[in-house]
């Protein structure tokens, strides 16, 4: 009996250490934060704004080619509106009826799961963290470049400001925001 529980036991850690090397393997990139960009375009009823956030920091895995996970920090500090409305709309924008950044200045992002659907189309599940409120978020990722390098890739995603408990103007600022990602990372 005890030779069995012995072998039982070496089984269990050898696939165990397998599972833990396989998931630690392939090459990781870590985020240029000078080029990388997450835009957004709120919209009104009398029109809309634009504006962006760049990222604290971050990293994508890549293994045979393919993203297998990441995690991401956005600067909600960094907030720029890129329209008419500039500096009124960031501090309007940075107080607690929107992003509060007197409290936390940091959204974060982990990849949870990737299914690519062509070479260079996947989709990616996550959650992404602002206000102390974590949301599940799906959207499609176009991978324009992974190479020894540098890795490139564009994503769109629409998510409802409401659930991270921005009510701000509802009925007169629209729930959805567009959110386009510009990722760019290096070795």
């Amino acid at each position: 009996m005890k030779k069995i529980m012995l072998a039982v036991a070496l089984i269990v850690s050898t696939v165990g250490i397998y599972s833990f090397t396989t998931k630690a393997g392939g090459d990781v990139y870590s985020a240029d934060v000078a080029k990388s960009k997450v835009e957004f375009i709120g919209s009104k009823k009398e029109g809309y704004h634009t504006g962006y956030f760049k990222l604290r920091s971050g990293q994508v895995n890549v293994e045979n080619g393919k993203i297998t996970g990441g995690k991401f920090s956005i600067n909600l500090d960094s907030l720029k509106i890129t329209d008419d409305a500039g500096e009124k709309l960031e501090g309007h924008l940075k107080s607690p009826a929107f992003f509060d950044n007197g409290k936390s200045n940091e959204a974060t992002f982990s990849i949870s799961n990737v299914n690519y659907t062509a070479d260079n189309k996947a989709d990616i599940d996550g959650i992404l963290t602002l206000k102390g409120v974590t949301v599940p978020v799906k959207f499609t990722a176009y991978i324009r470049n992974i190479d020894a390098a540098k890795f490139f890739a564009e994503a769109s995603v629409v998510i409802d400001r409401t659930a991270f408990g921005m009510s701000y103007g509802k009925g007169n600022i629209a729930d959805e925001v567009q959110i386009n990602v510009h990722l760019f990372a290096k070795k």
